[in-house]
């Protein structure tokens, strides 16, 4: 079978439109054979890699595709600055660690939550970014055609899960459930970022049920990164106070 062909078997689809290019600079730079495959194979690498990446973006659903370098942090507290830095080593994703983000609208949290989200992809993360609202609205639906679990199970696969917009719109007594169920599952499988405008005393708002709302907070916050947009910077380890 001839190189086109071979190529084409193994999927090798970069070595296939770039090897007689290859070939001549290899010859030209009188490089040795196993120079020269080096150089192939990790040409062919580098293409998956960034076409991986570029696949993950595109089904991401994230709402703004930003990098650090576009994201200006002068007007924060200085100690908001430097916990930020800090997220952007993605350690707490490597730990299973959640990320909080709490503020009123146009302080900032969407912007960073798809920032870090895009962080993450750059490093070969997987991502979904979705709003709370459209979430439960799709767990709903799922629900209503029995593919529930399913649904699920291709939620917890994700390395980090962006959740925006919790607290704009309150849920029934169903929707809060499954949404509990859903967020209990994933916090064991990966890591999410949550944004917020309200406090953890006022999410009973949004769920409508104390016990619930405790139950969500502990499962939650309890190994959560938590971020006041308004100015401090902190880490709860326990929210045992906050549920006495």
């Amino acid at each position: 079978m001839s190189i086109n062909t071979l190529t084409k078997h193994l999927k090798l689809s970069h070595i296939r439109k770039n090897y007689p290019q290859a070939i001549q600079e290899a010859l030209n730079l009188s490089e040795s054979y196993e120079e020269f495959l080096e150089k192939l194979l990790q040409a062919e690498f580098e293409n998956r890699k960034s076409n991986r990446i570029q696949r993950l973006i595109t089904g991401s659903k994230l709402s703004n595709r930003v990098t650090f370098d576009d994201y200006l942090t002068a007007h924060l507290d200085p100690k908001l600055r430097k916990k930020i830095t800090e997220l952007k080593e993605l350690r707490f994703i490597e730990q299973k660690e959640n990320l909080i983000l709490i503020g009123n609208s146009g302080v900032g949290k969407t912007y960073l939550a798809n920032t870090l989200g895009m962080e993450a992809y750059l490093a070969g993360k997987s991502v979904l970014f979705i709003s709370i609202p459209n979430l439960v609205i799709e767990l709903k639906e799922a629900m209503s055609a029995n593919q529930l679990t399913y649904y699920k199970r291709c939620f917890s696969k994700y390395d980090l899960v962006i959740l925006d917009e919790l607290g704009y719109v309150s849920f029934d007594q169903v929707g809060s459930e499954i949404l509990f169920n859903l967020l209990s599952n994933k916090n064991t499988n990966g890591s999410m970022i949550i944004t917020t405008n309200i406090e953890f005393e006022r999410w009973e708002e949004t769920f409508k049920d104390p016990m619930l709302t405790a139950a969500i907070v502990d499962r939650i916050a309890h190994r959560a990164h938590v971020l006041d947009f308004s100015g401090s910077s902190f880490r709860v380890e326990d929210t045992k106070q906050w549920l006495r």
